[in-house]
């Protein structure tokens, strides 16, 4: 049973947590940029967090995706935020 409940924790459970944190990190992007705030912005600031994190657990143990992930996710839907932006 423990077995299962490990399984289910790290095959289940955490990367729908990180699927939720790239999503929010995205619609995150288009709000700040509807708000008028740059979302160049967004990157640098997890740049920073990054280098400034500490020691982190494997990302597949994690419910974050890692920041170079997350820069990455924010990376490709920069164009579209952009578009928000005036």
């Amino acid at each position: 049973m423990a077995a299962f409940g490990l399984g289910a924790q790290v095959g289940y459970l955490l990367p729908y947590s990180r699927t939720h944190e790239s999503e929010a990190d995205e619609l995150g992007l288009y709000f700040m940029a509807m708000a008028g705030y740059n979302p160049r912005g967004a990157p640098d600031f997890w740049e920073r967090m990054n280098a400034e994190g500490g020691q982190r657990p494997p990302e597949f143990l994690s419910t974050h995706p890692h920041p170079e992930n997350r820069i990455k996710n924010m990376e490709e839907h920069m164009q579209k935020a952009l578009e928000y932006y005036k």
